[in-house]
């Protein structure tokens, strides 16, 4: 998906003075596009697991989360050695710090992705919440909200990265909605552990798209200069 460079990449793409450090960037910009592909199967995976109740794929997530490890170590010693090698100008140490930024953030998503696995595995036993299908809703919000953050970065695109902060107003709304059922829930038999264990869902899936949006935020940096 991310493999060819769009023109209008070609056009908003930094001017690198250095050949080397412009095909460092470049190099570097396509790892981390690798790694956000994986993040993203992460995300969708952990899906599964909590809203379609699908637990044969839990087993994937901790594999991924290496994976996902290995390229955030790999990205930011990358970043640091072509820090210390080039001496970047201004404009390229901006791209280069926004790109070590944006790399823990997608860290940090694969980190809740592996958490939703480990809820759902929790829920199992119970039955489903009638709050299940907004927070599918919510999940495929976040979701869109990667996907359109690594879209952005792909095509250097400061309107896409912009535009994910309605999505993220949609996931934060879902989220007191949701999170009001839980807390204003009566009458309830059994254990009260499935209401904790969606608590954490939600609050997994709120700074999923949080990290999303600090993404777009990092990747209009790149393009303007100018932090939102």
């Amino acid at each position: 998906m991310f493999e060819t460079t769009s023109v209008k990449a070609i056009v908003n793409r930094p001017h690198f003075t250095k050949p080397k450090l412009a095909r460092d960037i470049r190099r570097l910009e396509r790892d981390i596009l690798r790694m956000g592909a994986l993040v993203e199967q992460s995300f969708r995976l952990s899906h599964q697991a909590l809203i379609a109740r699908d637990l044969s794929v839990v087993e994937q997530l901790p594999l991924l989360e290496e994976k996902i490890d290995r390229f955030y170590k790999q990205i930011e010693l990358e970043c640091t050695s072509i820090m210390i090698l080039h001496s970047p100008s201004e404009q390229d140490l901006r791209c280069i710090s926004a790109f070590m930024q944006l790399v823990r953030d997608l860290e940090r998503i694969g980190d809740y992705a592996e958490d939703l696995s480990e809820i759902a595995v929790k829920l199992f036993p119970y039955e489903s919440h009638s709050c299940i299908p907004e927070i599918a809703v919510m999940s495929r919000h976040a979701q869109a909200m990667l996907a359109t953050s690594l879209g952005a970065l792909a095509d250097l695109d400061e309107v896409g990265a912009n535009s994910i902060k309605s999505l993220d107003d949609a996931v934060d709304e879902a989220y007191d909605r949701v999170y009001d059922t839980l807390a204003n829930q009566r009458d309830i038999q059994g254990s009260v552990e499935p209401i904790v264990l969606l608590a954490l869902a939600i609050r997994c899936l709120e700074r999923m798209a949080d990290h999303a949006t600090n993404i777009g935020k990092r990747v209009a940096y790149i393009v303007t200069g100018q932090r939102t």
